[in-house]
């Protein structure tokens, strides 16, 4: 009976420290894990379907338990740099370089009332996103998580697809 009770004092205790100190579960968010990309298309503004970022694009989506996330988005097709030196690249290397990738780390947070996530964007390879908030209508089907990018200025709507890994 004396280890019952010591078994859920100590059980209460760490229960209270997490809340008090705001730790979390491993479970808590509902997106947390590691994700691979399955796809990374665009819907242009006629409406015609393409890929975005070659025909086997590369890409890691990581989110913690509290929603911090990191990704990156590869384009398997694009350029190395003949010189082995990326300071010493051409205007077509750094083009494709820049082109063909798409990182940027921050928080997510689910808006259930627009089922949409929420990017609030911290860094980003792209400088303009940085400090951003970008809502992102998604559908989460088991472990595929997809989600549209906010419009370009060309009308093109990009389409990320991921899976989560187990």
């Amino acid at each position: 009976m004396r280890g019952m009770k010591a078994g859920l004092a100590f059980a209460l205790a760490l229960t209270m420290t997490q809340a008090m100190t705001g730790a979390a579960r491993a479970d808590d968010f509902p997106l947390a894990g590691t994700w691979t990309l399955t796809l990374a298309d665009q819907i242009t503004a006629s409406g015609a379907r393409a890929h975005d970022y070659g025909e086997a694009p590369k890409g890691r989506l990581m989110i913690d338990s509290q929603g911090r996330y990191s990704l990156q988005i590869y384009k398997s097709e694009r350029t190395g740099f003949a010189s082995g030196d990326k300071k010493r690249g051409t205007a077509e290397e750094y083009a494709d370089a820049v082109l063909g990738s798409s990182t940027h780390y921050g928080t997510i947070v689910i808006d259930d009332v627009r089922h949409a996530l929420l990017f609030k964007i911290a860094g980003a390879s792209f400088k303009t996103w940085e400090g951003s908030t970008q809502a992102r209508p998604y559908v989460l089907n088991g472990d595929v998580l997809s989600y549209r990018v906010p419009a370009r200025p060309d009308g093109s709507t990009a389409i990320s697809e991921w899976k989560r890994d187990r």
